[in-house]
């Protein structure tokens, strides 16, 4: 395995701006991906830090190229979209998150610019709250009456989640006290008490089912459950502390507001204070920050509001965040334990992880046995663009190391005690070979993971990599999807690709497999074997896709084919090239050519050569040409009614989805296009078509609904 040296990112001052709107671009993709990870699937992938780090440089370039802040960037938009599953509701206030602060300084400069905007002579009273790591929740309520409950969403939009809300023992149905608006949207966090959370995930183990990570996402969780009875089972509770639309205010102060939800028959923190200065809040947050282990909830810093109410209403919001509100940070929950060892742990696309395997240490409530080490730099003390990381302190099996539940997700070692480093302990080497296979382990320029290359061969890969070979892009067998791949696989019916075109011809217990299965008989088994033997010829484009190798997607696949026309062509060209591959780079011929197709390049063109380097690949590989026949590229579908014509397809489709419909057009010999020309021969039109149905009549373009379509290709 060659290892490179990663490229550190850029500096905000020297970033040019072409390369800074490049660099926007990139954050606002892996935000957005992280985003949908936190709101929409109650799972999130990195820690808080990790995440707030994404945003701050968003920040800082913003800040430096404010012409670049377009409404797309993260900075603009709060949450995610709302689930599908539930439906929609309309906030008739955005709601909004908040700015974040990692230090007193940050804090300082704060209530100085509220000092400074407001034009006061002293510093403004504060409300600090202790920040709930929980899911927000607004609830409408109508003459008293609650009517609708909604989660945050993306800020405009969250999901309608009422009945579920009714019951939470802690949310009134009905307001209590005395000035009661005519219409209000009260709002706050539901979370779930560490201890509750405990329990529950006992309760889980028991039943067979997964444990959750923590209790944020259990009580997300539990509340988006599309069965009221789960919500109504599992121990939620509220905390309200702040309103939307109001059709008119009871109090005139934030502190004030809070007291009267407490009358109003809401639960309020009881640990929320009012501060006269910016010590007594930073006071505030240092003693909730020793007070944070022993509290019945998680929380994950200080909340700190402006307390009049006036004085909010001419602060009024910078972007996504309101100027007289900030979040106050805490650092995840540190422990010490001692390295016991290291494993490597391979994932279903072939990436190798590290696990630490630590003694047993009790964080913030949980027990922690194991921690990622992310990946091989990691281990060395080496960021992921390069910079040293732990002052350049690598980690070692016996090392007494610091642990961190990097944003009560997932457990990491943040840093290595030297002081008590056994004498013995030496520097972890990663490994250039798979531990589920033995394949040759690869790190690719400019990637921090190393993959194994053992794509057709390697057990831990073997499930993903089976439903990608069936996948309708690739063979398209028609009863073989990733439900029936999974129990073949469990079953030991399927293992591997070449196991699908010799299950028919195998010994008699594995057809009694198949006919014993539920659902499964002669007939069942008779159409799936019908099936297979279909796809016993399949195009070039097709296979090479087919095989899983990174980087290999349809287009790529199609610009091999078309290159090399014949398998056999490929496979000796790739051969050749993997024959080529030394250290210091492949200068081989067959390298050079394969490198030099348009739309290839180095990547893709070294992917393809590792996966040919791993002869246990080529010889699975070969297993699987003595069953099928591969057409070459002139060969493939040249006699049907749509052969050589152009195709798109608009609307919304009800026979089919865009891409079954887009697969059988190019199997049949077409070529899809994304738009409409004068060159476009047919344009399929579904439901609510638009724009490309006007254009494809104003060109006189031939207009086919889906039956028309149907009927053309069956022809």
């Amino acid at each position: 395995m060659v290892e490179r040296k990663q490229k550190a990112p850029t500096e905000i001052s020297a970033l040019t701006k072409p390369k800074a709107k490049i660099e926007l671009m990139r954050l606002s993709l892996e935000i957005e991906r992280h985003n949908a990870h936190y709101y929409q699937e109650d799972a999130p992938k990195i820690s808080d830090a990790d995440y707030d780090a994404l945003r701050r440089r968003v920040e800082a370039i913003e800040a430096k190229f404010p012409d670049l802040v377009t409404g797309d960037s993260p900075t603009q938009k709060v949450g995610a979209a709302p689930s599908r599953a539930f439906a929609k509701v309309q906030h008739a206030v955005p709601m909004l998150s908040l700015g974040n602060a990692f230090s007193d300084e940050e804090v300082t400069e704060f209530v100085v610019r509220i000092q400074r905007f407001l034009k006061l002579d002293e510093i403004p009273a504060i409300v600090a709250e202790p920040k709930i790591d929980g899911l927000s929740l607004s609830l409408r309520y109508e003459n008293g009456e609650l009517i609708r409950a909604a989660t945050r969403g993306d800020g405009s939009t969250g999901e309608d989640v009422t009945a579920n809300v009714r019951t939470i023992a802690d949310i009134p149905n009905t307001l209590k006290g005395k000035n009661i608006p005519a219409a209000c949207e009260l709002r706050g966090e539901v979370y779930m008490l560490k201890s509750d959370f405990l329990a529950l995930n006992k309760r889980q183990v028991e039943a067979g089912e997964d444990p959750f990570a923590n209790p944020r996402n259990s009580a997300a969780g539990s509340l988006r459950q599309k069965d009221v009875a789960i919500t109504a089972s599992r121990p939620l509770k509220f905390f309200a502390y702040a309103w939307g639309e109001i059709s008119e205010l009871p109090e005139d102060t934030q502190h004030g507001m809070l007291k009267w939800l407490d009358k109003a028959g809401f639960t309020v923190n009881p640990l929320i204070t009012l501060c006269k200065s910016v010590e007594e809040a930073l006071a505030f947050y240092r003693k909730i920050g020793e007070e944070r282990a022993g509290l019945g909830y998680d929380i994950d810093g200080v909340v700190y509001k402006v307390d009049r109410l006036d004085w909010q209403a001419r602060l009024g919001f910078a972007g996504r965040a309101p100027r007289w509100a900030i979040a106050h940070k805490f650092a995840a929950e540190q422990a010490t334990t001692i390295l016991n060892g290291i494993d490597i742990q391979v994932g279903r696309t072939g990436a190798l992880t590290p696990v630490a395997r630590l003694q047993p240490v009790t964080v913030g409530g949980v027990v922690v046995q194991n921690a990622t080490l992310h990946n091989a730099d990691y281990i060395k003390g080496i960021g992921s663009g390069g910079e040293s990381l732990r002052e350049g302190r690598d980690i070692r099996i016996g090392d007494t190391v610091i642990i961190q539940r990097a944003g009560d997700v997932i457990p990491q070692i943040v840093d290595v005690i030297l002081d008590k480093r056994p004498g013995n302990a030496k520097p972890y080497e990663f490994p250039t070979t798979c531990p589920a296979c033995g394949s040759h382990a690869v790190r690719e320029n400019g990637e921090v993971v190393t993959r194994c290359t053992g794509a057709l061969i390697c057990p831990a890969q073997a499930v993903e990599r089976l439903k990608h070979f069936v996948s309708r892009l690739a063979f398209d067998i028609d009863g073989l999807g990733d439900k029936q791949i999974q129990e073949f696989y469990d079953d030991g019916l399927i293992m591997h690709p070449v196991d699908i075109f010799t299950l028919q011809k195998r010994d008699a217990r594995a057809a009694k497999k198949l006919r014993d299965r539920e659902g499964f008989g002669e007939t069942s088994v008779s159409n799936l074997f019908g099936a297979i033997d279909i796809r016993r010829k399949i195009e070039l484009n097709r296979l090479i896709f087919a095989l899983g190798i990174r980087h290999i997607g349809e287009g790529n696949a199609k610009l091999l084919a078309r290159h090399y026309g014949r398998f056999e062509s490929f496979r000796d060209a790739m051969l050749a090239a993997a024959a080529g591959q030394t250290a210091e780079g492949n200068e081989s011929e067959a390298y050079q050519d394969l490198n030099n197709i348009g739309g290839v390049g180095e990547i893709v063109a070294d992917a393809v050569v590792e996966f040919f380097a791993e002869k246990r690949n080529v010889k699975a590989l070969d297993e699987l040409l003595a069953e099928i026949e591969v057409l070459p590229v002139e060969q493939a579908k040249r006699d049907t009614p749509i052969a050589g014509k152009t195709v798109a397809f608009t609307g919304s489709l009800t026979k089919f989805t865009r891409d079954e419909a887009k697969a059988a057009a190019e199997r049949l010999g077409a070529k899809v296009a994304g738009s409409v020309s004068k060159k476009t021969d047919y344009l399929v039109a579904g439901d609510d078509a638009g724009s490309k149905l006007a254009k494809a009549r104003d060109l006189g373009v031939n207009v086919l609904t889906e039956d028309e379509w149907l009927a053309l290709i069956e022809a």
